[in-house]
């Protein structure tokens, strides 16, 4: 071999394995650290916020946003997480169990350390299986026991279920008030399947059957026909377990038909969307069972209400104080973790015992961490604790 044809080739093989050098440093294999990455500790904290944001729940995603957001201002004016800003990322669900799941996808793939929502328990529970499986921590305002029934370590609840809203209900409305003669109307979606299943026992405990079961669909905005059914059977008082919009609705169309007798149901009824859609007039004298009556509770929740009003303009109410409370306490085993993910920040969650709007709460093992409502009436326009 000739010298000048040794050195032809040598250059090219030297150019070969410097080209196989820099493709093998650029593609170095997932989650392997390279000298110029950041640690798992730097950089900000990023947290998903999944609600509906568009569509007829959408304002649930709207308070819940505020709530949290509210939370995660107040932590990084502070500092952060132990010298780390919060990132709070926001996704619209729709109210789409579908969409939901897709999004749960995107969240496991973009590195999000925990997620806060959805208000929606039917997409929560599409959610949950894949943010287990990511072991993503979830704290969800849902209050189906259909959230309990999943069963996964990475899922909390922060407010009450649905035996707890409509177990108070049903003591305050048969035990004390002596009122027997109740006719229900709910909806078959999650929410409403949850309702009229715990609403249905707590009945059911004090031996009392419902003079009519009326069950709607989720999409249903003509409720004449199940209105009048429950008309004939001369109700005392009449459950709801619907969401904000339609149990408006329900209530508007039932005074319409005459049928004067009082509603009662949980979280949706003592909400400003209720009382706007059915009208203050007609939403007069709704029962409501709550973890959050007022913003007059105490002074915790007069400090919220006052920063919530002066971040956003607008009066505080349930849904952003749930969101408030779950995200305070995300933040929290965060700090107490040192910034732990996984299966470890979920324990931390679990650990967490956190003085709240709503009350004190005490995670178990089923990720339900408060066990407690009151029972408010809506007089003259605003929801009032019952005396």
């Amino acid at each position: 071999m000739s010298r000048s044809t040794y050195r032809a080739r040598f250059g090219l093989v030297g150019a070969a394995l410097l080209t196989l050098a820099l493709t093998t440093t650029a593609c170095s294999a997932p989650g392997e650290k390279k000298d110029d990455q950041p640690t798992s500790n730097a950089g900000p904290i990023k947290l998903a916020l999944v609600d509906a944001q568009s569509g007829q729940l959408s304002s649930l995603g709207a308070w819940e946003l505020k709530g949290a957001r509210l939370a995660v201002d107040e932590w990084n004016k502070a500092g952060g997480v132990n010298g780390r800003q919060i990132q709070l990322d926001v996704f619209d669900d729709q109210g789409d169990p579908t969409v939901g799941t897709n999004l749960a996808r995107k969240i496991a793939s973009e590195g999000y350390t925990a997620m806060i929502g959805t208000a929606e328990s039917a997409v929560t529970i599409a959610m949950a299986p894949i943010l287990q499986q990511a072991q993503i921590p979830n704290i969800t305002s849902g209050q189906s026991n259909g959230l309990v029934a999943v069963k996964s370590p990475f899922l909390f609840l922060n407010g009450p279920t649905s035996t707890t809203y409509d177990e108070t209900l049903a003591k305050y409305i048969v035990d004390t008030k002596g009122i027997k003669n109740i006719a229900m109307i709910t909806n078959n979606g999650s929410y409403g399947k949850g309702e009229h299943d715990a609403f249905l026992k707590a009945l059911q405990t004090r031996n009392v059957t419902p003079a009519a079961d009326q069950v709607v669909t989720t999409d249903q905005k003509d409720f004449s026909a199940a209105l009048t059914a429950i008309r004939q059977k001369n109700p005392q008082l009449i459950f709801l377990g619907a969401e904000e919009v339609q149990s408006g609705l329900i209530v508007k169309q039932a005074r319409d038909l005459g049928i004067t007798v009082p509603f009662a149901g949980a979280a949706p009824q003592g909400t400003p969307v209720y009382l706007d859609t059915a009208g203050a007039a007609k939403a007069e004298g709704t029962i409501v069972s709550s973890p959050y009556l007022s913003n007059d509770i105490n002074d915790a929740s007069k400090k919220f209400a006052a920063a919530y009003k002066a971040a956003f303009n607008e009066e505080a109410e349930l849904h952003g104080a749930k969101a408030y409370d779950g995200t305070q306490i995300v933040l929290t085993a965060l700090k107490t973790s040192n910034g732990a993910t996984g299966k470890a920040l979920a324990d931390a969650i679990r650990a967490t015992k956190y003085k709240g709007l709503l009350g004190d709460f005490a995670f178990d093992e089923t990720g339900v961490g408060i066990r407690a409502t009151s029972i408010g009436i809506i007089t003259n326009g605003k929801l009032q604790a019952a005396s």
